[in-house]
This record gives C-alpha cells, sequence and structure tokens, in this order.
C-alpha cells in the first residue's frame, strides 16, 4: 500500500512512517523543512517537500496514494485559531480528490474538552461550540458525510517518550523557573497519555484494518491525576512539589487545570491494539526527561 503521510518529520509522524516502512508499505512523507528531509528519506519514504499551505501539491499526492494519514499540525499556540482553520483546508483539499475512490483519510485530533469531568470515549462528539478551535474532525466528518471513507485519531494530551518536547518537558522547564514543581487546585485533575511507539503503531493498524470505525483513542493511561505528574517533576528536580493559581501556569493555565480522562476500551477491541511502550509516571521518571 502507498500511504501519503504530512507530518511526517514530527514527533508522531516519524513514528508511523517507521512502522509504515517497517510493514512493507511505501511511504510518501510531507516535510516542510529541509533540515528534516534527509532523515525521512534515510527511513525509506519518498520526500514531498512542502506546507500545508501547498494544497495543490497535497492533492497530487493524495491522488497518488492509497491511503492518507494526515499529522501535520502547526503547533504555535500563540496562533492556535489561525492554525486549526489551514489544518481544515487541507483536509478539505485531500478528501476532495479522494471522494468517490474508497481511498481511506486518518486525521488527528485530541481528547480535551470531550467529556470535562468523567471518562471520553469514542462516541462522544467534539464539542459543536464556534469557539472550540480545533477543526479537523468536524472536517472529516463533512467529508464522511460526502461518502470519503474517513477516520479521526484522537491523541492523548501527553504523547511521550524520551525527546518528548510537548506538555510535560513545559512544565519541567516551568519548575525550572519558578523554583517549585506545581499543580492546580488539589491536583486531582486527570490527564490520559500514550507513548509515541505505541501511538505510531495505532495508526498503521487504522490502515491495515481497513479504517472500520468513526473514532480511534490512542490513550495508555486512562488519567493520571495532575499532582502525581508534579510529584515526579519535584523530586527529580528537588523542588517543592506545591498548589497554585492558574496564574502560575500563564498561557497553560486552563489547560494544566482540565479533567479530560478518556478510554480506549473500543479501539483496542477493534484493533487489537494493546500499548507496550512505558506508562507515563515510569517514563517521566528517567533522567533522559531531564537534561542538563
Amino acid at each position: 500500500m502507498r500511504v501519503f503521510v504530512t507530518g511526517a518529520t514530527g514527533w508522531v509522524g516519524a513514528v508511523v512512517v517507521k512502522e509504515l516502512v517497517g510493514a512493507g508499505h511505501q511511504v510518501t512523507g510531507l516535510s516542510r523543512s529541509d533540515e528534516k528531509a534527509p532523515a525521512l528519506a534515510a527511513q525509506g519514504a519518498e520526500v514531498l517537500r512542502a506546507t500545508l499551505d501547498d494544497l495543490e501539491a497535497l492533492r497530487h499526492a493524495a491522488s497518488a496514494s492509497d491511503a492518507v494519514i494526515h499529522l501535520g499540525f502547526n503547533h504555535d499556540f500563540s496562533k492556535f485559531a489561525e492554525n486549526a482553520e489551514q489544518d481544515r483546508r487541507a483536509i478539505e483539499a485531500m478528501g476532495g480528490v479522494l471522494e468517490g475512490t474508497d481511498k481511506p483519510l486518518v486525521v488527528t485530533s485530541g481528547v480535551a474538552l470531550l467529556a470535562p469531568g468523567r471518562v471520553a470515549t469514542e462516541a462522544d462528539q467534539p464539542p459543536t461550540d464556534p469557539s472550540y478551535p480545533r477543526k479537523s474532525e468536524a472536517a472529516a466528518q463533512a467529508l464522511a458525510a460526502r461518502g470519503v471513507r474517513t477516520a479521526t485519531v484522537r491523541l492523548a494530551p501527553s504523547v511521550h517518550g524520551l525527546g518528548d518536547h510537548g506538555f510535560i518537558p513545559i512544565l519541567i522547564g516551568l519548575a525550572r523557573q519558578s523554583g517549585v514543581s506545581a499543580y492546580p487546585g488539589e491536583g486531582l485533575n486527570r490527564w490520559p497519555a500514550v507513548h509515541r511507539s505505541d501511538a505510531g503503531r495505532l495508526y498503521r493498524l487504522v490502515i491495515e484494518t481497513g479504517v472500520s470505525e468513526p473514532v480511534y483513542h490512542a490513550i495508555a493511561d486512562e488519567g493520571i491525576p495532575f499532582r502525581a505528574i508534579a510529584e515526579v517533576i519535584g523530586r527529580r528536580l528537588g523542588l517543592p512539589v506545591e498548589s497554585r493559581g492558574s496564574e502560575h501556569f500563564g498561557w497553560f493555565g486552563g489547560f494544566a487545570a482540565a479533567d479530560m480522562p478518556a478510554s480506549s476500551q473500543l479501539t483496542r477491541s477493534r484493533l487489537g491494539w494493546e500499548p507496550t511502550g512505558p506508562g507515563l509516571i515510569a517514563d517521566i521518571d528517567q533522567p533522559g526527561y531531564y537534561p542538563g
């Protein structure tokens, strides 16, 4: 199978490419960076040097492939709504050329805000509030209504592993800067998590099993109390672990306080997917998470 992967040089995308190539698939990977393109080629992928704004290039690559996995996203949170709109346009461009072909398109979203305060499942629908910025799942649903075979993989907020540059390193950096490893309120709000290797394998299984479900959850740890995360960071850095208000976390405050546990029971039963990587607490309790 020839698979077109956007975000192919990213944190999750690079593992997806490795999984696909290792399973014998041909991969065309999108790279928006000249610096990262050689590493992608070294994995055995054909490199498409373009950006998510190059809609004609996306259409051509999608049309020439048997399946598309869309992981590309600009994670500059200072312009999140703008980036979400770029994401939507890219999905619509690729999905448009797949209409009437039965070729699958797998897009990426998250579980935040799906079901605040309770365990979210694959059956939960994303918020329809216009203020909800991420539009990937809604775009996939609109394409499905036109007959395009689509699915959404919802990633955990922490896709962890050594080399992680996501939310856990942000918390580590904040702890070093402030001198305290903080948690919001009582720290009982829960974060789901998945190891990078398990997330990459899930995308491959979704493609290989025929994209039979509209939604899959890349969730290994259903919900880790935020305070437990802060305690590991504090112990590793030799800092006190204390409660702080949202202002302590800056732009990250609302997300840090979110209670967003999520299940992957349906995903596991449909795909035969069982996470094998370390859990979040064991993973961040390694010296490699605290360089310098």
